[in-house]
């Protein structure tokens, strides 16, 4: 079992959050915009938005959780 990757990035093309289990959930009232979820996404799914929070792009998100574990306020959940 295995898979061969014969490109670098190319999770950002193509839609890898099919096997997802938990999904990371941003609570804005606690987050602080240190942008350390953005910064740790192996997946690049973290995105600014227009008001320098960070939204998650579901897309592409796998679910791993880094984002929450990196997350100093644990301004991110992990949902089912």
């Amino acid at each position: 079992m295995g898979c061969v990757i014969r490109e670098p990035g190319s999770s950002v093309r193509n839609r890898t959050a099919s096997w997802r289990v938990f999904a990371p959930n941003v609570d804005r009232s606690k987050c602080v915009k240190c942008l350390l979820c953005w910064v740790f996404c192996p997946e690049g799914a973290i995105e600014i938005d227009e008001d320098g929070f960070t939204k998650v792009n579901y897309t592409y998100c796998k679910g791993c959780g880094i984002c929450a574990n990196e997350c100093p306020p644990k301004a991110i959940t992990m949902v089912k």
